[in-house]
């Protein structure tokens, strides 16, 4: 089978990676014990859409140590470590559909690749694979025979982010989805760590790798005031930087603003910024009108999971000129002089600069993602095709195990406690 690995011996140097990321991911590892012994999820194929780093690689392994057939393609063209790719197909024989800069047709061509192993679960990043299954030749979502007959033998699947889960609700609601789908970004232990924790530190991460600039001091303005964009500001300030938060959602910009953070317009904010990052999952966030007002050698990145949130095409009708200044950076001149540095080609910065959420966080997310594949398999046959939440029984399981791990004990109630909790009645 061809699975697009170009340099094998990149694999002893993969292996050694998976083997590290390993080391901080001890909830998995009990989750990989327990499989291997139950084996619960025997001759299941699973179809995974995921960035091909080393944290995912520890849970394909402990998929396959379940008994699933495990096909991997990437979920962003430049999130792929062709290392680690390497090592799952020889040293683990997963399969892998991917590389490193994958071009745009590539990218789409292994997503099918994956889907014609007849996976039985799908697990995604951004609902790709979900989206794609769903597709007729033009793109768009309908209740075409093909994609019925594709769909008919998924047990369901699971979602791994907050674009991808935005994108299964609306599908939901217009009663075109055909499978059921467990929301594993929602779980607790996913999107109040993942997001926060693992977004705020890998996008600085990427954003300093990309360009050695120093933070404390810089105006550093942060689109969108969810869960990823909270821990981009929070890291940000950490290191010195003044925050700025722009937001549409009242709520959140009234939460931003009693964190200590400024809120403005992102037109007011344009013009005083000297980092811009977007990570609100919608389209165009950083347009023309932003451009056009900002300072001489701004930079600008995204940490939302597609592309869209930079327009880029925008960037380029008002510049005269382009060239690569760094490995992730490329530099627009705008034809009013000033230059604009555009990060990881408005790719996921994390990955696109860097190596992704450190492994202790995806610990937690890919526990989920494992606990949750188990659940499908057990309870497919009851679920409808709609989006879950994960069981909460499995979060506070993962939460447990995380606690054990790190050696923190916890008090738990009395029986008098628990029967107050439960009752109704006024106390005395």
């Amino acid at each position: 089978m061809n699975y697009d690995i170009k340099d094998i011996k990149l694999s002893a140097k993969g292996k050694m990676r998976i083997e590290w990321a390993n080391q901080n991911m001890p909830v998995l590892n009990l989750i990989h014990e327990r499989f291997t012994k139950e084996k619960p999820l025997k001759d299941i194929r699973i179809g995974c859409c995921l960035h091909i780093t080393t944290e995912t690689a520890n849970l394909a392994i402990t998929l396959k140590a379940g008994g699933a057939d495990v096909f991997l393609c990437a979920s962003n063209p430049l999130s792929t470590q062709d290392d680690v790719a390497a090592s799952l197909v020889k040293d683990y024989k997963i399969p892998v559909f991917a590389s490193k800069g994958e071009d745009r047709k590539t990218y789409y061509r292994h997503l099918q690749t994956v889907l014609n192993q007849n996976p039985q679960i799908t697990m995604d990043d951004g609902a790709d694979l979900v989206c794609k299954l769903h597709a007729t030749p033009n793109g768009k979502p309908t209740g075409q025979a093909r994609s019925r007959l594709q769909a008919e033998n998924i047990f369901g699947g699971t979602e791994e982010t907050t674009t991808g889960v935005i994108r299964l609700r609306a599908m939901e609601r217009k009663g075109v989805l055909r499978y059921p789908v467990i929301a594993v970004n929602d779980a607790y232990t996913k999107h109040l760590f993942d997001n926060r924790y693992g977004t705020g530190q890998s996008s600085i991460d990427g954003i300093l790798r990309a360009t050695n600039v120093l933070l404390a001091g810089s105006n550093f303005v942060v689109c969108g005031y969810g869960w990823c964009g909270r821990g981009v500001a929070m890291r940000a300030k950490g290191m010195g930087a003044k925050v700025i938060v722009c937001e549409v959602d009242s709520l959140k910009a009234l939460e931003a603003t009693m964190d200590g953070f400024a809120v403005l317009p992102l037109k007011e904010a344009s013009k005083i910024g000297d980092i811009f990052v977007t990570v609100s999952g919608d389209v165009n966030v950083l347009g023309e009108r932003h451009f056009q007002l900002m300072k001489d050698n701004a930079i600008i990145a995204n940490a939302g999971h597609f592309n869209v949130e930079i327009d880029i095409s925008a960037l380029k009708k008002i510049s005269v000129s382009k060239k690569r200044i760094r490995n992730s950076v490329e530099q627009y001149k705008l034809k009013n002089g000033r230059r604009i540095n555009l990060l990881g080609e408005g790719r996921l910065i994390n990955l696109a600069a860097a190596e992704g959420h450190p492994a202790a966080v995806m610990d937690l997310s890919f526990a989920n993602q494992a606990l949750s594949a188990e659940y499908i398999v057990q309870n497919y046959k009851d679920l409808k095709k709609k989006v879950y939440s994960v069981p909460l029984q499995i979060d506070k399981k993962i939460a447990e195990l995380k606690l054990k791990a790190m050696g923190i004990r916890i008090d738990s109630l009395s029986k008098e406690q628990e029967k107050y909790l439960d009752s109704w009645e006024m106390g005395t």
